[in-house]
């Protein structure tokens, strides 16, 4: 089953709740297993470039079944490949932490990016809406 609009919706008010509790503003994305927007939302103050960023990161996580520390290696280990497979999807990829992947059992169904903090605060933030989706 792919990963639904209220699932999405679902991840990201948990991600902007955990974000408001940390005193966060950011923008959270929510992608499905081909890297095709699903929802976005920006909190008010998360800065402007962020909805971009958040989508960017979730987009590599989910075309490369790699949370975004994995794609991070691989872009450090692999450039030239990296570079070759980010021309080839709708928008660029940013790897690194605030990008993980949805899972339902085993299956990949999408992936989720957050952007306006640090990087860490972006990947607690993803994990916050992963745990509310208790997949």
């Amino acid at each position: 089953m792919p990963l639904s609009l209220a699932e999405a919706q679902t991840l990201i008010q948990a991600a902007h709740e955990h974000a408001t509790a940390e005193s966060l503003r950011v923008t959270v994305a929510v992608v499905d297993e081909g890297g095709h927007l699903i929802a976005l939302g920006r909190m008010d103050g998360a800065p402007a470039i962020s909805p971009q960023i958040a989508e960017s990161k979730a987009v590599g996580a989910a075309v490369w079944h790699r949370d975004g520390d994995s794609l991070a290696q691989v872009q450090e280990e692999r450039a030239a490949f990296f570079g070759q497979v980010d021309k080839m999807v709708r928008m660029p990829m940013i790897p690194g932490q605030g990008s993980l992947l949805v899972h339902r059992g085993e299956r990949v169904v999408g992936a989720v990016g957050v952007s306006g903090a640090a990087p860490g605060q972006d990947k607690a933030c993803a994990e916050a809406g992963l745990r509310a989706l208790g997949l």
